[in-house]
């Protein structure tokens, strides 16, 4: 689920560091996830050293050239570093300020306030919803994952409960929705109607989240029934602040990033005009790094300030926000190093290659490929990408209904069973504090009832328009 920079993606399109038969590839591709596998449950090995090993042996088994192999899994880890690292210290700050100042224990109080029992899953879903329509994946966990698990322990729900609505709509509105980047993407390659697509995919995504989130969250937390981890919730500073931060403030600080990113997309899709003034400032403030930053500045003032800390107990809190995500920078970076190895050994060609001859509908063809290439290479993104420039040839003909609804085909099996070559498996496991057999029961299977019902409500509105 990692969103991608342009240089990943153009690797995406460059010559495979190997001349391996797609037979060779494909056993190379299960051998690689074997040893992931194998030697986190059975060997107990550290997720960033099973990842980084299995990287390796994929490279070995595809008969790459090791030098290729290492530096095909390094540019991939620093890239995904690069893009996410940043964006996750930054909101470990936000986080941080919200806990220790009192805002966040502000934004829990008034939600278990206002929505108690089976409302609370239906309050969350709606939350996320909004908060990722504009937010890559990862920025909208790093804002999220303080509430969630604030209000599953203070109003001592399971976290499957709370947490599984606010994935779902994370993880739908990444897959189906434009302004993100890979629904964007195929809208171009496709030339589908923008507009069109945003009003059918919201028609798709109501009811996806509905099932995916809220509904299918009462099984997840019978089937993995944990409390939050303590040492990634938010505890309430040993010292009370003189003064809470206001509700008002607290949620302003908070979408501050999602209002400069929203305001930058809108922007982008009215203007369209790389040249217009108005369109290069947005740019710049609706960029996830200065949205988030701006937040944190904000922050010290609406949160650090209003709460009474002084200079040195702001710094002290910024200092001490960064230590718990070590080791999630090294294990989302080392899964961004596995998926680029798969990219660059072929693997994604070799998804097209077999899938050329299939003779099939073509909503179903497009869904298929892109579950195909989200399976090998972990990236929804670079499925979205790679699917709808294979089938880009089928859309020629069609109406502009039947072109949307084939790049929403195409997102809804962009999501399909995220596991261990996902960057957002690992994210959401060491968040959520499970173990890698935890995460497949409920985050993978959460992605894959997205993607299955997704393709179900896509397939219904060809039926009906």
């Amino acid at each position: 689920m990692t969103s991608l920079s342009v240089e990943t993606l153009a690797a995406a399109a460059t010559e495979p560091i190997t001349s391996a038969g797609n037979t060779q590839l494909g056993v190379a591709v299960i051998a690689g996830i074997a040893v992931i596998v194998l030697l986190i449950t059975r060997l107990k090995l550290h997720a960033f050293l099973a990842l980084t090993l299995g990287s390796l042996a994929l490279g070995v088994f595809a008969g790459a050239p090791l030098a290729k192999t290492i530096s095909s899994f390094t540019a991939g880890l620093g890239s995904t570093v690069a893009g996410v690292g940043v964006l996750i210290a930054l909101g470990a700050i936000l986080g941080k300020l919200l806990a220790d100042s009192g805002g966040a224990d502000e934004i829990v109080d008034t939600i278990l306030a206002r929505a108690r029992g089976r409302a609370m899953p239906w309050a969350m879903v709606l939350i996320a919803s909004v908060i990722g329509l504009p937010l890559f994946f990862e920025v909208g966990i790093v804002l999220l994952i303080p509430v969630v698990l604030l209000v599953a322990k203070r109003g001592n729900y399971s976290l499957m409960r709370i947490g599984i609505p606010a994935l779902a709509g994370l993880s739908v509105m990444h897959g189906l929705i434009p302004p993100h980047p890979g629904p964007l993407v195929a809208i171009d390659a496709l030339d589908a109607n923008l507009g069109l697509t945003l009003a059918l995919g919201v028609l798709v995504a109501v009811p996806t989240v509905v099932i995916a989130g809220p509904v299918f969250s009462r099984y997840a937390a019978r089937w993995v029934d944990i409390p939050a981890p303590e040492r990634m919730v938010p505890q309430r500073p040993p010292v009370e602040p003189e003064h809470r931060p206001r509700f008002g403030a607290t949620v302003f600080t908070v979408l501050l990033p999602v209002v400069l990113m929203l305001m930058k997309a809108l922007v982008d899709i009215v203007v369209n005009d790389p040249a217009n003034a108005v369109q290069r400032v947005t740019d710049v403030a609706g960029s996830p790094l200065i949205a988030l930053l701006a937040a944190v500045l904000v922050g010290m003032f609406t949160l650090g300030r209003a709460a009474g800390f002084t200079k040195a107990r702001l710094s002290e809190t910024v200092e001490k926000s960064l230590a718990p995500i070590a080791g999630i920078l090294l294990i989302v970076g080392a899964g961004g190093g596995f998926k680029t190895t798969l990219i660059d050994v072929g693997v994604g060609q070799m998804i097209m290659d077999l899938s050329e001859n299939w003779a099939i509908p073509t909503l179903l063809l497009a869904w298929l490929i892109a579950v195909a290439i989200r399976l090998a290479t972990g990236s929804a993104t670079v499925a979205t990408i790679s699917a709808a420039g294979l089938v880009a040839p089928l859309a020629a003909g069609m109406s502009s209904t039947e072109t949307a609804l084939l790049v929403l085909a195409i997102g809804a099996g962009s999501l399909f069973f995220s596991h261990v070559n996902d960057a957002g498996f690992w994210l959401v496991k060491e968040y959520f504090g499970m173990t890698v057999g935890q995460t497949l029961k409920t985050w993978s299977v959460m992605e894959t009832i997205i993607s299955v019902v997704g393709l179900g409500f896509v397939l219904l509105l060809s039926l009906a328009l």
